[in-house]
């Protein structure tokens, strides 16, 4: 995963600013892990094959959103299902190195977000989140938990069922994401280099 997530912040910030010496510096450190990684794994599917590559990211992605939505539902609000859900929904973001998100990613990242941002400024101001989806059809949504398991994810499967797209997206809060206040490194790879380009425009 942390190999498919230094490729995504590396095509990101070469279409965010790839000609200033900071950037530079930036991405080419972050290619040197690349290619430093591609050597010692090179014999992992998850880097050589894509569609394996793929399939491992979606998993993990789906593993923390259950875990987060598992906890949600339960009423046990706490940083580290905020965190969660948030890195969810970024692990999502990396799926784009494949291709285009489906419909149910792009919806599963935005419900991910936005239960993060919810859920985060309601313990910031004292108050009690409400559980589950809000003011949302849940029944498909409740039907794939069942279905997929809170504790597996079959390997190399896509999700087919449209769940996420029960819920309105008129519903959805239009609070900013960028409220949400993840200590640097909480969802970044341990030797990510330090030195991060300012004002990218990244949330």
């Amino acid at each position: 995963v942390s190999f498919q997530g230094r490729l995504y912040a590396m095509q990101t910030g070469m279409k965010i600013d790839s000609k200033t010496p900071e950037c530079r510096k930036f991405l080419s450190k972050l290619m040197d892990q690349l290619e430093a990684m591609k050597k010692q794994f090179g014999d992992n599917e998850a880097i050589t094959q894509e569609i394996v590559g793929s399939a491992h990211v979606e998993n993990y992605a789906l593993k923390m959103f259950l875990y987060a939505d598992n906890e949600d539902r339960a009423g046990q609000f706490h940083k580290n299902m905020i965190k969660s859900f948030y890195t969810a929904s970024l692990l999502i973001d990396v799926l784009t190195v494949f291709g285009e998100l489906s419909e149910e990613n792009a919806q599963h990242r935005k419900y991910a977000r936005w239960k993060a941002a919810y859920i985060h400024n309601c313990l910031k101001n004292g108050e009690t989140p409400q559980p589950g989806p809000i003011g949302m059809e849940g029944e498909s949504f409740d039907a794939e938990r069942e279905e997929a398991g809170s504790s597996s994810v079959p390997s190399g499967t896509t999700q087919s069922s449209s769940s996420s797209s029960t819920y309105e997206a008129n519903n959805i809060p239009t609070s900013n994401y960028t409220g949400i206040h993840i200590p640097p490194g909480a969802h970044a790879p341990a030797n990510t280099p330090a030195e991060v380009p300012h004002n990218t425009g990244m949330s």
